[in-house]
């Protein structure tokens, strides 16, 4: 039991993996077999922005209820807690999987930047972007965020010890850089195609929901240490509260 645990965990970074890199050829309109914007013959306007749409909030629903707290002590009922992380992160990365199958692209620019010089720069900030969501992971806990670390202390018999709170450099500027780095990903297009728009106005409008709901769970776990930290950071913006010290920062 103890191997096949760990290599449950494995397969489920695996597919976090795949659904992470794959996200930045979507996105980006890279590589990829299917982007965000690949070539279409006739799209159905109404129905296909509904499609999105919904492909976009099947992802989302999950995603944010099976990260809340309350959820997670239903579903602990059902699913060891060994591979409670690994089973959101699996779960997570199919949905990703099923709206990169199944967009459609809107092909209809809203507005493209010509300019070398503000491309390139565009295109800094887009791989700037994915680089600080990719960072932010590493200094909290990359593998006790996507479930390694869990099945690794099952698989040495090990209890489980959760992470105590901590904010290190990025953090000590802004509480959430992971999802900083996403949005800044997600906008920064020099050619912003209707499609595009429509994926990162809906999950910007995703994050702010779902940080509301983070925000609060952070909180009710770590009390007033939480709350010291949300009078002297900011959530998104990496703008200095008055007063603030870096001294203060974990």
């Amino acid at each position: 039991m103890r191997y096949l645990t760990l290599a449950y965990g494995l397969v489920c970074y695996v597919m976090f993996l795949g659904s992470f890199l794959y996200a930045i050829g979507f996105v980006g309109d890279l590589v990829v077999p299917k982007t965000i914007d690949a070539p279409v013959v006739d799209v159905n306007w109404p129905l296909a922005g509904l499609l999105d749409a919904g492909l976009l909030l099947l992802f989302a629903i999950p995603h944010s209820v099976m990260a809340r707290q309350g959820f997670k002590t239903w579903w602990t009922r059902l699913v060891p807690l060994s591979i409670e992380r690994s089973t959101y992160v699996l779960v997570s990365s199919l949905l990703l999987a099923l709206l990169y199958w199944l967009w459609i692209p809107l092909p209809t620019v809203v507005w493209e930047i010509s300019t070398p010089v503000i491309r390139t720069g565009i295109w800094g900030a887009f791989w700037f972007g994915w680089l600080l969501a990719l960072v932010a992971t590493f200094l909290i806990n990359h593998f006790d965020l996507f479930g390694l670390r869990q099945v690794y202390f099952y698989w040495q018999g090990h209890d489980y010890s959760p992470l105590r709170f901590r904010t290190p450099t990025l953090y000590g500027w802004v509480r959430h850089p992971l999802i900083l780095g996403f949005l800044i990903a997600f906008w920064a297009a020099p050619t912003m195609t209707a499609g595009r728009l429509l994926f990162a106005a809906a999950t910007t409008a995703y994050c702010l929901i779902a940080l509301q709901l983070e925000e609060r769970d952070l909180l009710a776990y770590h009390g007033e240490e939480y709350a010291r930290y949300q009078r002297r950071v900011r959530m998104l913006v990496p703008i200095p509260r008055a007063g603030r010290s870096d001294s203060s920062a974990k």
